[in-house]
């Protein structure tokens, strides 16, 4: 490894911490604006809906330099040999994922999203996408060795940071669920519109 790399890396650690605080307050935003547009359809929560796209488009943006900030502090080959770090990209990579497909969808469907059930699932997703980014935070905190109390409700779920993170039998059995019920919603929701 050159010696200037060690300079580098002390360069850009910190700015990846300060990078990842705007896709995650950007994210915590819009499930805010998710959530009063699902309960009302006041003038206020319109235009809130009317933000969510390009406000997405920030978050994915500041979502990507931050994620490749984080490539620049290790090499991946370290960063492999650690389930901690591993975990954290794992993560990092599954909310920048979520919210790009989150974005998608609120993009192609426009308004329709709000009418009837649909606003209840955007609800959902919104509140998992939140949760994906604690868990994410939470992982990032360790690494930077500030741990909080997400960890212990991690512990208590089966997923201990210190270990490559593996599906517990509930997640299974949530997705399975999950698989089910999804294409039936849309089948009722097809046949009941609004």
């Amino acid at each position: 490894m050159p010696p200037y790399y060690e300079i580098f890396v002390r360069l850009v650690a910190p700015y990846h911490a300060v990078l990842v605080h705007f896709p995650v307050a950007i994210w915590t935003t819009v499930a805010l604006l998710v959530f009063f547009r699902a309960v009302s359809d006041s003038p206020l929560a319109r235009a809130g809906d009317r933000i969510l796209v390009p406000i997405l488009i920030l978050s994915v943006v500041c979502a990507v330099a931050a994620y490749l900030s984080g490539f620049m502090i290790f090499p991946l080959e370290a960063a492999g040999t650690s389930p901690l770090i591993r975990n954290h990209i794992v993560t990092a990579s599954w909310s920048l994922a979520y919210w790009m497909a989150f974005l998608v969808t609120r993009w192609i469907n426009g308004e329709t999203v709000w009418q009837g059930p649909k606003r209840w699932v955007m609800l959902g997703l919104a509140l998992l996408g939140t949760i994906q980014i604690a868990i994410t935070g939470a992982l990032g905190g360790h690494i930077a060795g500030t741990p909080t109390s997400m960890s212990q409700v991690l512990q208590w779920l089966g997923w201990d940071v210190y270990h490559t993170f593996f599906v517990p039998d509930i997640i299974l059995w949530l997705m399975a669920g999950a698989i089910i019920a999804l294409p039936v919603l849309g089948w009722w929701g097809r046949r009941h519109p609004g």
